[in-house]
């Protein structure tokens, strides 16, 4: 009985796209007709750009709009496999930075398949850009200024609302990721920037990424506000169970019950809904003085 080894598999698949006459379309054209998106943001972006009947498969993350949750799914992100992407003979793959495993993606470049890879940093100019090459990429470049500018607008107006608010609350971000410890999120990390554009202070910035929270330094970081994602929120058990976790309930946010959690792509995503979640946010972080802003925009 003839096996397939799995990179001979890869080869045949190649071979026959090729023999069928499916030829990857060239990436930054209208051509690409069948998209594969890894990634819930550019997934949103696609969408948001008028090209959501050209996705024929999404990642896991990919969970907005509801369209997207329909489609066939080729895994989580960072653990693709090349045989799941490929059966949906894509003309091309947009990607974020977090997808892989990069033997998999070249792979499917091997194939003859499109890879675009989109990496930006997490800020509102990183979130212009990113729009920007995802329409550029599929031939959308008119609606994608259109996106960008609806985007800057809707942020210009934030920054207006939180000029005049001078306490800035001290905010702890946690993620909990399968079964593993409860993480913290320093600096340089998504939930970072959302916290400073909705007018918080990352209460835990003495470090870069995520590291597992301990009590010392939670204490020690003295936040006003626990965040967290809805996910984590129902992996820990909810809201008790959160205030059990090490040096949660010594804290200013512990004492005052102040634990505010949110969908995780909405909140950590910089796609198109992010100027909305930004603002839900910080009304959760200034609850009056957003009021106050807003009757004063109205004025």
């Amino acid at each position: 009985m003839l096996r397939l080894t799995h990179s001979t598999f890869i080869v045949a698949l190649a071979l026959l796209l090729l023999l069928f006459g499916i030829r990857p379309a060239a990436a930054g054209t209208e051509s690409a007709q069948r998209l594969v998106v890894v990634g819930g943001a550019l997934t949103e972006i696609v969408f948001h750009l008028g090209a959501g009947k050209r996705v024929v498969g999404v990642d896991t993350t990919s969970r907005w709009p509801a369209a997207a949750s329909e489609l066939p799914k080729v895994g989580y992100q960072r653990s693709l496999a090349a045989e799941g992407v490929l059966s949906l003979r894509p003309d091309l793959v947009l990607h974020n930075e977090d997808a892989g495993p990069p033997a998999v993606l070249q792979q499917i470049g091997a194939a003859g398949v499109g890879v675009a890879s989109i990496q930006v940093e997490d800020s509102i100019e990183g979130l212009s850009k990113k729009v920007r090459r995802v329409a550029a990429l599929i031939g959308r470049e008119a609606e994608g200024e259109k996106l960008v500018a609806r985007l800057e607008r809707d942020m210009r107006q934030l920054h207006r609302q939180l000029a005049g608010i001078e306490r800035r609350p001290r905010v702890a971000f946690l993620l909990s990721v399968g079964r593993g410890s409860t993480m913290a999120s320093g600096r340089d990390t998504a939930a970072d920037a959302a916290i400073a554009l909705s007018g918080g202070v990352n209460a835990l910035s003495g470090y870069s990424g995520y590291k597992p929270l301990n009590a010392e330094s939670m204490i020690a970081a003295a936040p006003d506000v626990l965040l967290t994602t809805e996910r984590t929120l129902q992996q820990i058990g909810g809201k008790e169970k959160l205030m059990r976790l090490p040096g949660v309930a010594q804290t200013p946010a512990g004492r005052a019950g102040r634990i505010e959690a949110m969908d995780g792509l909405f909140l950590l995503g910089f796609g198109p809904r992010t100027p909305a979640a930004l603002r839900e946010l910080a009304s959760r972080l200034h609850t009056t003085d957003i009021a106050r802003a807003d009757g004063r925009l109205g004025e």
